[in-house]
């Protein structure tokens, strides 16, 4: 993937910036201290993705505060995740946001344009499943990846699944997300030539755990190519998801 080093170096090569002007830009303060957070101004330089901002036991002046200084940096679009709807109405007071209330999600900026080598498919075992599923779509836009959505097409019916097969078979990365016994990651995983990312949710009864059935059950997948991140968390698989659908060959 090419990023923002690349980039700097290619206006160099072509003359349209001076090394001293390059030079100045990877200069920058690596990171800004502002006493309740140390903000990390080079992780695109370094990951290709900028820092997203944890909602979650943080207070609304803090994420303000954050998103201050990242969108003061240049930084569009900055993903803010589960944060709720009292915190976002208040950040809304500073920035110009859409917010989604069921994902737990703020986006300070418009989306990018997708510039992965593929589409990412989102799936879920069903409809209570969705807000973790969104979680992981949204993350996923916002890092600038074309998302297809497969929603309620879980195990119960697995018709509806194998009705979407294409949709599957065209990925280049499949998120499964599902509660109660978690099936869903290991059926698509044998359907599929592409990485899984299986999520499990604490949806499900009381045998669920909270979610730790699903997540043994993904753990202990007999198909091959599935990897599974921790129970209700979107975020890592959409951010994961976006990091394969931007690989390239390196020479």
């Amino acid at each position: 993937m090419n990023n923002e080093i690349r980039n700097i170096l290619e206006e160099v090569k072509s003359g349209r910036m001076s090394v001293d002007d390059a030079l100045l830009h990877l200069k920058d303060e690596p990171f800004e201290e502002m006493g309740y957070a140390k903000v990390d101004l080079h992780r695109k330089i370094r990951q290709g993705a900028p820092e997203v901002i944890y909602g979650e036991g943080k207070t609304v002046d803090q994420i303000i505060g954050i998103a201050d200084m990242l969108t003061g940096h240049g930084q569009i679009p900055v993903l803010i995740t589960r944060i709720n709807r009292d915190k976002a109405e208040r950040l809304a007071e500073n920035h110009e946001i859409s917010y989604n209330e069921h994902a737990r999600i703020a986006i300070i900026g418009d989306m990018p344009e997708p510039d992965g080598i593929g589409t990412i498919v989102i799936a879920t075992g069903g409809t209570s499943d969705i807000p973790v599923a969104e979680e992981a779509a949204l993350t996923a836009e916002c890092l600038g990846n074309e998302v297809e959505r497969l929603y309620d097409v879980g195990v119960a019916g697995i018709h509806r699944l194998l009705a979407n097969r294409d949709h599957l078979q065209k990925a280049s990365v499949v998120v499964a997300v599902a509660g109660m016994e978690g099936a869903l990651a290991s059926v698509v995983g044998g359907l599929v030539d592409c990485p899984v990312i299986a999520v499990p949710t604490s949806v499900g009864y009381g045998a669920s755990f909270g979610g730790l059935s699903a997540l043994l059950s993904m753990l202990n997948s007999c198909a091959s190519g599935v990897a599974v991140v921790n129970i209700d968390n979107g975020f890592g698989a959409g951010f994961m998801a976006s990091r394969i659908n931007h690989m390239e060959v390196r020479k």
